[in-house]
């Protein structure tokens, strides 16, 4: 992953700045366990769990919430 792949949080539309929390989600994780098949096989372990699912939730929230403000809530 190159060292700059997020160059900017400002979105046209909620619906691209959501696409963008999501991706900022899945980017954490890989740069947190940077191993494809260590990441493969967790899924399954959380694939199946409703917290873990719900614990995503929240963390695209998060990001949405910071890239919403970014964005001065598509607000002119």
């Amino acid at each position: 992953m190159s060292d700059t792949w997020l160059s900017t949080l400002i979105t046209e539309t909620p619906q691209e700045g959501y696409d963008l929390a999501v991706k900022m989600a899945r980017v954490a994780v890989k740069m947190t366990q940077p191993d494809p098949q260590v990441r493969e096989s967790l899924r399954a372990v959380y694939a199946d769990d409703a917290d873990a699912l719900i614990a995503v939730s929240a963390v695209v929230a998060t990001h949405f919430q910071t890239v919403a403000a970014a964005n001065n809530y598509w607000r002119s």
